[in-house]
């Protein structure tokens, strides 16, 4: 596949089956149509995508989306396809994400992570994110304490 141009914009409906296929492959099936679909209607949702465009078709192949919550940003996805990651996307996501949450007025930024998720972890850190606590066996499938992480934008 030949790469022509790269875009980050606003989920639609007519990406969906996209997101859902990305969603089942990097985090087992996380949020149903129906989530992504109040995503999409709600004001305090900010989630967007990265796609690829080839000669024949889009291709999305990364997904990010904060909630807006009285001053802060809640990021609760940050995902790239598998073949495209070490590529410096996840960086570009992040980036954006947090450049609408600064425009937004919002003031701080928080998530949380899997305190084995290395990678993310650093990710996050090159972002200026702290550790703030910790979540005990916050995620179920697998009973892993998740990291709380902040930062001030």
């Amino acid at each position: 596949m030949i790469l022509e141009v790269i875009n980050i914009k606003t989920l639609t409906e007519k990406q969906l089956d996209q997101v859902l296929e990305l969603d089942k492959l990097c985090f087992g099936g996380l949020w149903s149509l129906d989530s992504y679909k109040r995503e999409i209607e709600s004001p305090n949702s900010c989630l967007l995508i990265i796609t690829v465009n080839s000669e024949e078709n889009e291709k999305v192949i990364g997904l990010g989306c904060f909630w807006s919550i009285v001053d802060k940003a809640h990021l609760t996805i940050l995902s790239i396809h598998p073949d495209f990651q070490r590529k410096g996307l996840g960086k570009l996501l992040l980036g954006k994400l947090l450049e609408k949450a600064e425009n937004q007025g919002l003031k701080r930024a928080t998530l949380e992570v899997g305190e084995k998720n290395y990678k993310a972890i650093h990710l996050y850190q090159l972002f200026g994110f702290k550790e703030a606590g910790k979540r005990k066996k916050y995620y179920k499938k697998t009973g892993e304490d998740a990291l709380i992480l902040w930062k001030k934008l």
